[in-house]
């Protein structure tokens, strides 16, 4: 099973295979701007020599760019890089490079425009149409992250998990799918600042996630939305202070 993207900042990307050495030292290098939008990639011959596969995993590999939206070939011309417009942001392969190559305030600042999109109305959503085995479970993933014993990554694993329980009760699977942008905030939070060197926070932190459940529970769903609103503003800006240190 693949892992995902904050199994695989937490433990280090393992590329096992050579179709995704070629994808991912390539992703990478045009994340980092090595080939930057407009440029043509070396020849089949140069990368198949430089990565040592065969044409047929090279092209595989390059279909896989393409896909992704990084990269498109053109007849007798080769394989351009294309504008950052066209990339898939919602691609965890993407958000890993962009976090491995490095982030800054503007990335994590858009980042949380898209959660205050979407994540209150799936807990609004969830107030509509959670179960209470639902509504049991996210409070015992909310109530989990006052553990005092957490590390950060732990804590930052536990986050997701409550998270994404809130867009399974929505019932919605279209908000579903978009969990890997939920997955690059708390990347972020994870890798700049968390919680879990402080237990006043952490504590701070499983009170208003409980307080989301207890919307939820009371089929509040402008109450839901509202603390839902106010735990990602908060996480935004404790990650914003900690990359403004860090600057």
């Amino acid at each position: 099973m693949r892992k995902g993207l904050l199994e695989t900042v937490i433990n280090g990307l393992n590329t096992r295979t050579s179709h995704a050495q070629v994808v991912n030292e390539l992703g990478l290098a045009i994340i980092a701007g090595e080939y930057p939008v407009g440029a043509t990639l070396p020849g089949d011959a140069e990368l198949a020599a430089r990565f040592k596969v065969s044409r047929t995993v090279l092209r595989e590999a390059m279909k896989t760019l393409a896909a992704k939206g990084l990269v498109v070939p053109r007849a007798r011309i080769g394989t351009r890089v294309t504008p950052n417009t066209q990339w898939n942001l919602f691609d965890s392969d993407i958000l890993t490079w962009y976090f491995a190559v490095g982030i800054d305030e503007s990335f994590l600042l858009h980042l949380s425009e898209v959660r205050l999109a979407f994540e209150p109305h799936a807990a609004a959503l969830a107030a509509r149409h959670a179960t209470e085995a639902d509504i049991s479970q996210m409070m015992r993933l909310a109530v989990a992250m006052g553990d005092t014993s957490h590390t950060a990554e732990s804590l930052a694993l536990a986050d997701l998990r409550f998270h994404l329980s809130v867009l399974d009760a929505s019932r919605n699977p279209f908000l579903r799918t978009v969990g890997s942008l939920i997955e690059a905030a708390l990347v972020g939070a994870f890798k700049l600042s968390s919680p879990a060197a402080d237990l006043g926070k952490m504590g701070e932190v499983a009170a208003t996630h409980i307080r989301i459940v207890e919307e939820i529970d009371r089929r509040d769903e402008e109450g839901a939305r509202r603390a839902m609103e106010n735990v990602i503003r908060v996480g935004r800006e404790r990650v914003v202070q900690a990359l403004r240190e860090e600057e």
